[in-house]
């Protein structure tokens, strides 16, 4: 058969395999590991724990609310920490917009990067809505347990999905998972049998991706801080149309010239390393200690360590060597002037410079403010970053999934530094004794920081132990977070 009787083929293909896995999991899989449901919890504190710390920053609050002024929606889904209340779609992309913002929630690394919990601005909207209705109607709502069991899955099909496809191999951003994922659960949520999940999916692949334009110089910016919650409002849209009845296109990945692996991916097939469960969910990685690109976290911890013997001695270094994973160095190895916040964040330099001078890191360490010390690219000249092979090797790994980084300063007099080197930061699974304290710390600090004194305590209280929170209701369980 020649290539274009092939390509004008118009029998319709049976859908394409992947479709039907992710659906099947969507659908039917029972989780039944009790570490990712208690892990989930915890993911699902530290994400509205970053929803309401990104309230304290104009350029977030300025992206949420309505699409125009005043089209709310009484008895919609509720943003936490703010009075709207909106459709689903916008909440999910305000939601979404507050998880993501401070590049402070988890993180997943493997051949694709990114941010499992950017789904909860889907899955919450979608809750909350689908909640409210059943209550006004005389049906039974939506429980935490439901919001906690579509963040494992989402989570699991975002991640696995990255294991092995590089879509920043082919200039295509992460948050295209984010869309895909979101897609599968929520047309689940909204009562959307497998053939409907299967439909959602096809068009979720259909939009592409965007371009990883905005997360690198020179035209690193702001959109990197909302494009996971553009990636939910997609989401919910795409379920609700299929609902209404939009067909979808069974060959959206494989189709010959035209499908997602032939235009966007090389030819490349899109596949699961490894059959879906909970995985992802089990080995996430929090960011518990900094907001800061994840590829810099353990960097940040060594130069934490530094901060002591070289504070006194900024003027007499010489050069500053980094070591690194290879996805560290390609995505965050940045050298010459940094225009903005989202800029600096995503700068080994500049993130390695500052607990090294202030000895700490935070959202504030990223502001214009403090970005005018001239001491900061007084030491971002003097660092040397190359790839350490071992911490490439060990972050493909998948017993250890490590995020290496190792730091040696050198002065002038000819001494140095001892080189302080950290394999796993302390939001890794391996770490999960140490750091789960920090997250609750975390947690409180933004719930008393945000909230007055009355709703931190409630919202404290229904949180604070896993079985209480799992059985709340989500209508009443979004009342807690609503300023209404």
């Amino acid at each position: 058969m020649s290539a274009e009787i092939d390509l004008r083929a118009a029998a319709r293909p049976e859908p394409d395999s992947l479709l039907v896995q992710i659906a099947d999991y969507v659908c039917d899989y029972e989780i039944e590991s009790d570490e990712a449901w208690k892990t989930a919890h915890y993911c699902l504190k530290d994400s509205l724990a970053c929803s309401l710390l990104a309230l304290r920053f104009p350029e977030c609050v300025k992206l949420l609310g309505p699409v125009v002024p005043g089209a709310h929606l009484a008895g919609g889904a509720r943003v936490p920490g703010t009075h709207f209340e909106l459709d689903p779609v916008q909440a999910a992309f305000n939601i979404g917009v507050l998880v993501r913002y401070l590049d402070f929630n988890d993180t997943w690394l493997a051949a694709e990067w990114g941010h499992p919990s950017d789904n909860l601005g889907a899955i919450l909207a979608v809750a909350d809505y689908v909640s409210r209705t059943e209550i006004s109607e005389g049906r039974e709502p939506l429980s935490v347990r439901d919001v906690l069991e579509a963040m494992i899955k989402a989570h699991e099909i975002q991640g696995v999905l990255a294991l092995k496809n590089s879509f920043n191999r082919v200039g295509l951003d992460h948050v295209l998972l984010v869309r895909v994922a979101s897609t599968a659960v929520v047309t689940r949520m909204l009562g959307g049998s497998r053939d409907d999940v299967i439909n959602a999916l096809s068009q979720a692949w259909i939009d592409g991706g965007a371009l990883r334009t905005y997360r690198h110089a020179p035209n690193a910016g702001p959109r990197k801080s909302w494009a996971a919650g553009d990636a939910c409002r997609r989401a919910v849209q795409l379920a609700l149309l299929t609902l209404k009845g939009e067909i979808g296109y069974p060959s959206a990945l494989t189709a010959k010239g035209w499908g997602f692996q032939d235009v966007l991916f090389k030819g490349q097939p899109v596949v699961l390393e490894r059959e879906l469960g909970s995985y992802v969910m089990e080995n996430i990685l929090f960011k518990i200690a900094f907001p800061a690109e994840f590829h810099a976290q353990t960097a940040v911890e060594c130069a934490l360590q530094l901060h002591a013997e070289v504070r006194d001695r900024l003027e007499d270094i010489e050069r500053i060597e980094l070591e690194t994973q290879e996805a560290g160095v390609r995505i965050i190895d940045k050298t010459g002037p940094l225009n903005n916040y989202a800029d600096r964040d995503h700068c080994l330099q500049y993130m390695v410079a500052i607990p090294m001078i202030f000895g700490k890191l935070t959202a504030e360490s990223y502001t214009d403010a403090v970005a005018s010390d001239p001491r900061i690219d007084a030491l971002r000249d003097k660092m040397v970053v190359k790839e350490n092979p071992q911490f490439t090797a060990d972050y493909f790994d998948s017993d250890k999934r490590a995020i290496g980084n190792a730091i040696q300063v050198h002065f002038t007099d000819g001494s140095s530094t001892e080189q302080v080197s950290i394999d796993y930061p302390v939001g890794h699974r391996r770490r999960r004794d140490e750091g789960i304290p920090l997250l609750e710390d975390k947690f409180a600090r933004a719930v008393e920081g945000q909230l007055d004194a009355r709703q931190a305590q409630a919202i404290q209280q229904a949180m604070a132990q896993y079985d209480a929170a799992q059985g709340m209701d989500v209508h009443e369980f979004s009342a807690l977070w609503s300023l209404i």
